[in-house]
């Protein structure tokens, strides 16, 4: 319920006026292989199991994904990607991703962002990023039993740390630089933070992430959670 009531709050927020004003314009034109969709064109909240382990953070929705469909990494090539390996890791009870009513459930992970609202050209900016930084450390506050945490990308590993120093946690210095498959170590006050390249088309389409070495970080995520319940 904790979770529902900061749902219902983040889909309220208009804080970055011009990230909601391309949400809304995008939700208004559409794409037109999506012309009969309704989309959701409001800050899109976290997904996942309320008493999730692993934390999964990307970097923002997609135009004609997460803002059309109102669910984290859900109708778009990213998503597809991701829910594959959550699917083949055990972690999500299906492989395919299409909408908020498909039935996805995920058991033991939570997938959430460092920014809420579509960005023009999937680039907010600093101001955005710091904007938004309030619902995943609220989100952080709710998902009390977290051990593990994924960053997808470099901008979301360099802010889910700086969310991290900003509780407390202490971090190694100098601070190990973003690159895929990077592990610190931040317990016990902090979780066990592990660096993937994000399953963008950039870099599924060029071979720089394979889905082996995606699964091989889920993997991973899971082994540091054996014996940690």
């Amino acid at each position: 319920m904790e979770i529902d009531a900061l749902e219902k709050d983040l889909i309220e927020c208009r804080r970055c006026p011009r990230l909601v004003a391309w949400r809304e314009r995008v939700g208004h034109e559409k794409r037109a292989a999506y012309r009969d969709w309704n989309y959701w064109a409001k800050p899109v909240p976290g997904f996942g199991d309320p008493q999730a382990r692993l934390l999964i953070v990307g970097l923002a929705p997609a135009a004609h994904g997460a803002n059309r469909t109102g669910r984290m990494f859900t109708g778009d090539r990213s998503g597809d990607w991701l829910y594959r390996a959550l699917h083949r890791s055990g972690l999500a009870s299906q492989s395919v991703a299409v909408s908020r009513a498909d039935g996805l459930e995920l058991d033991d992970a939570f997938v959430s962002a460092i920014v809420r609202c579509a960005p023009p050209g999937n680039k907010p900016l600093p101001a955005e990023k710091d904007a938004c930084r309030y619902w995943l450390e609220a989100e952080l506050d709710l998902l009390r039993r977290v051990k593990v945490v994924v960053a997808l990308g470099g901008m979301a590993y360099s802010q889910v740390l700086r969310v991290l120093v900003g509780r407390q946690v202490s971090v190694p210095t100098p601070r190990p630089r973003f690159a895929h498959g990077v592990e610190i170590d931040l317990r016990p006050a902090g979780p066990m933070l592990i660096a993937s390249y994000h399953p963008s088309q950039q870099n599924t389409f060029t071979g720089r992430l394979t889905e082996s070495m995606l699964d091989a970080v889920f993997g991973r995520a899971i082994e540091l959670l054996v014996g940690s319940r």
